[in-house]
């Protein structure tokens, strides 16, 4: 399997280049920016490109996005140490294949990029609900501080109608109430 790894330390390229080709795997190019990664993805068509998400001036995310448009075919796999459900969103918009942590062994990063060549292993959407555009409005304004009055003069509705849509975002955020539901909320990207 032919490799690009982009990640902006320098150190951690040159570590994880040995450690992939110590187990077998081809490392072809090596890029420390997204804007390198493009080119280098391009001219040297790799299997697959190991993209950090967190680069100085062009992101994986970013870099991702941009390969797809650009026609790239292989595999785009996000390397990274956050593990929050809006970036794994984020990153399947962006069509990466995988978005794995860089604190796997050596051996076990092996046997996932197999594994996703094979397809046995892909970045599906997340578990994250969908919220209708009035659930976006009242969850906006709950964020706001608004009461249940307050978010019904505010959308001519009435309260219970407010009432209702809270209960079906407490249901899709799997909240109890409006504290839970709004850090859910933050956590999965639906609000700042």
């Amino acid at each position: 399997m032919r490799l690009l790894v982009a990640d902006d330390h320098p150190l951690f390229r040159l570590g994880l280049k040995a450690a992939l080709e110590a187990d077998g795997l081809e490392v072809v190019a090596e890029a420390g920016t997204g804007e390198e990664a493009l080119v280098q993805a391009l001219e040297k068509a790799p299997d697959a490109v190991l993209l950090d998400l967190r680069m100085p001036g062009m992101d994986g995310l970013t870099c991702a996005r941009r390969l797809r448009e650009m026609g790239y075919r292989g595999l785009v796999i996000l390397l990274t140490t956050y593990q929050e459900p809006a970036l794994l969103l984020e990153a399947y918009k962006a069509g990466a294949d995988a978005y794995l942590s860089k604190e796997l062994s050596a051996p076990e990063l092996k046997r996932r990029l197999l594994r996703i060549r094979q397809g046995e292993e892909r970045l599906t959407a997340p578990d994250i609900p969908a919220l209708t555009p009035r659930e976006e409005e009242v969850l906006r304004l709950l964020a706001e501080g608004l009461s249940t009055k307050e978010i019904a003069r505010a959308l001519r509705l009435s309260p219970e109608t407010v009432r209702s849509h809270l209960e079906s975002l407490y249901a899709k955020l799997e909240a109890r109430n409006r504290v839970e539901a709004l850090s859910r909320a933050r956590s999965l990207g639906f609000l700042p």
